[in-house]
């Protein structure tokens, strides 16, 4: 049995090598990429592996990736609707339907039969059917706008193509911003709300290793849950799923990921990194840490109060992890001399170099260049990042139950504007979803209510000293603590059908609603909206207009040769199997490309058996039924960033191979440059181990039997 090569002591020590990625990285021809569906790097795929993909095959792939809406991604694997995500994307379901009595999300969880299967309250995947290119429409809509109508313009041309297709097809329709404002596509999807858990892991097996672990590489971990798809009371026929391949990934084979990647800022422009670095980031980062400190407070007093606790300080350690590993990449002087030669070689090196201006009329402000005008935008928005966070992003709120108050408020409002005059997220197109959120009857607690409430009024006081309205109507005259069990305590908001209620009454119920958590919605919405507004046309509209003049620029330059940043969308990468050389290992020891059933055992000895490398205990007990050399988990060069966790890994012939979960600390910096030449790995569950596991560890035979028929 090989040995597990030691990592590095902290994570300062192994982000330091990615100076040398940066280096390095455009002098190798890398598989660098999250590619839309409509236009596939064909080429490159056929001249580097001699693999071009077919109509069919992408369709197939295509139409068996799904999205959750609790975020994360996931993918069709049996005829029968059965879908395979990772545990920690299942883990808001998980949580909502645990009791005292039945901690589902430590414990885990298998279906004996259909009958056992539990609905989530409110889980909806979306499966992407069509994609179509309304570039031409909405820039022709604002082609004769000048600057400062051109964003309402825009949004009400979006929203008549939102809601045309819905109304035609009956599917869900969204248009999808790329290139920052170069291109929009409409993407339909179809819906599934009636989704049940079949089979969890328990939680110390899903993330064997803990917050230690977390972003490293190697890794022993299971990560990986299933749910069934219902139609009309019965499980969904879906004719697009996903074989699976029983053998696996091999090394250095070629390999896909396709799944919905949250953020990239790979096509900012300099001054937008540097906004990232020394406002966005560090401040987000900071708030990350803040609520990880109040729920291990909330979390030390008691079993129920870490169960209560635990997925959302899961999600903030996990995020507070990764911001870390970003902001490093941030203050390497190498990745801004990469990007800062990348926006030379744009701008100056040849080709089309003038500003296009997208046909609208000649003014002024698009006389300037738009690298000056997206400078121009971010120092506006370093001055309004803070109050946009904590009042139109609601971190001041920190509550659920305030949530659901300003979407009841919001909601009656914008209801009372035609469709293409509303927020965006307040149209027809998405209302259904809405209300399924709103609605949700998946469990509040108030305890953890008022604390984080307490906390992020606490956070106002500190940090909005300048808005004394704001402040006054947030706290009333009151302490944080005292004013926040006023507001939880005095709610009917926990009654589902109070909620509906309201709703229902429009904005006559909103105006004569005496639930306090519905007055402080109403009475702080005039503040945030402004700042919404303030956001929208200072910085988001200008940003977008100089982006898309940067896009035609880079079309021009290098055609269609360039992916669009990630934006929650579905997306193709791909990569091979691979593990990490001696050099960029931070080790001195070549990592191999996988980890076995059998390393997990002695991984969680070599640590004395205690926790977080504590194997759950039918592990121990069904150790001797496991094949010890069965691959668990694997490292590969595909292209991947949060969002893909969830993702099928497919090889050549679309068969299912494996199961993102993760990537390791060199690839953290994915969110501004590519990683994987020096290091930087996406990780998977291999598709062999989560079958032995189910086999031979949870005696879930009948359900390993389902996959890919």
């Amino acid at each position: 049995m090989r040995q597990t090569p030691p990592r590095p002591s902290c994570i300062w020590k192994t982000l330091v090598l990615l100076t040398l990625a940066l280096l390095a990285q455009r002098r190798v021809v890398a598989d660098e990429g999250m590619w839309i569906y409509n236009h596939l790097p064909t080429k490159q795929l056929k001249e580097k592996y001699g693999f071009e993909p077919t109509a069919a095959w992408t369709e197939r792939l295509m139409k068996s990736s799904v999205r959750f809406n609790s975020g994360g991604s996931g993918s069709f694997v049996s005829s029968t609707g059965l879908v395979l995500t990772n545990h920690h994307v299942a883990a808001d379901t998980l949580a909502k339907i645990s009791t005292p009595e039945h901690n589902y999300y430590r414990d885990g969880f298998l279906a004996k039969g259909l009958a056992d299967e539990v609905p989530a309250p409110d889980l909806e995947l979306n499966q992407l059917l069509e994609i179509v290119d309304v570039t031409d429409r909405i820039n022709k809509a604002v082609a004769a706008e000048t600057a400062d109508k051109a964003q309402q313009t825009r949004q009400a041309e979006i929203a008549r193509i939102e809601q045309e297709s819905t109304e035609q097809t009956k599917l869900r329709s969204d248009v999808v911003t790329l290139y920052q404002g170069g291109a929009y596509h409409l993407y339909r999807y179809k819906k599934y709300t009636d989704v049940r858990l079949v089979f969890a892991p328990e939680f110390s097996i899903a993330f064997f290793g803990g917050d230690a672990d977390n972003f490293e590489y190697p890794r022993h971990d299971l990560d990986m849950a299933i749910f069934r798809v219902y139609e009309n009371g019965k499980p969904a026929k879906i004719d697009h799923f996903l074989k699976w391949s029983a053998s696996g990934a091999k090394e250095n084979e070629l390999i896909f990921v396709s799944g919905h990647p949250g953020r990239t800022s790979r096509l900012l422009t300099v001054d937008a990194l540097k906004f990232q670095r020394d406002v966005r980031v560090p401040q987000q980062l900071n708030l990350l840490r803040r609520r990880e400190i109040l729920l291990q407070q909330f979390a030390a007093d008691g079993d129920e109060f870490a169960r209560r606790a635990k997925k959302d300080l899961f999600s903030i350690q996990n995020n507070r992890k990764r911001m870390i590993g970003m902001i490093q990449a941030l203050h390497d002087p190498r990745l801004f001399d990469t990007k800062k030669q990348a926006e030379v070689n744009l701008r100056f090196g040849g080709g089309s170099a003038t500003p296009l201006h997208s046909g609208r009329k000649a003014e002024t402000a698009l006389a300037i260049d738009p690298w000056d005008r997206i400078s121009a935008a971010n120092e506006h928005h370093a001055h309004l990042f803070k109050r946009h966070l904590l009042l139109e992003f609601g971190a001041g709120f920190y509550s659920d139950l305030f949530g659901i108050a300003r979407s009841l408020v919001r909601m009656a409002a914008e209801d009372a504007k035609p469709n293409e005059k509303r927020l965006a997220e307040y149209r027809d197109s998405g209302r259904e979803s809405l209300k399924r959120k709103i609605f949700s009857p998946a469990p509040i607690y108030e305890d953890l209510e008022r604390a984080k409430l307490a906390d992020s009024l606490a956070l106002l006081l500190e940090e909005l000293h300048h808005e004394p309205e704001v402040l006054g109507k947030a706290l009333a005259g009151k302490g944080p603590v005292v004013r926040a069990a006023e507001l939880i305590n005095g709610t009917k908001l926990k009654d589902v059908e109070e909620r509906k209620r309201i709703a229902a009454g429009g904005w006559k119920a909103i105006e004569a609603s005496t639930d306090p958590l519905i007055i402080l919605a109403r009475d702080i919405d005039e503040r945030a909206r402004l700042i919404r507004k303030e956001y929208e046309s200072s910085v988001e509209e200008p940003e977008r207009q100089a982006y898309g003049e940067i896009a035609k620029i880079r079309f021009a330059k290098y055609g269609t040769s360039v992916y669009p940043d990630a934006t929650f969308t579905l997306r193709l990468s791909f990569g091979t199997v691979q593990g990490i050389d001696a050099a960029t290992s931070g080790t001195n020891e070549r990592i191999p490309a996988w980890t076995t059933l059998g390393e997990a055992f002695e991984y969680s000895a070599s640590h004395g058996e205690k926790e977080p490398w504590k194997l759950p205990t039918r592990w121990h007990e069904r150790k001797a039924k496991v094949d010890p050399t069965t691959p668990f988990n694997f490292a590969s060069t595909c292209d991947i960033i949060g969002g893909n966790s969830g993702s099928p890994v497919v090889n050549r012939d679309g068969e299912l191979v494996g199961l993102i979960f993760d990537s390791n600390l060199l690839a953290l910096g994915g969110e501004y440059l590519h990683s994987s030449p020096t290091g930087g790995r996406a990780i998977s569950v291999h598709s062999a181990g989560m079958l032995e596991a189910m086999r031979k560890i949870y005696d879930a035979g009948r359900l390993a039997d389902e996959l890919g028929k």
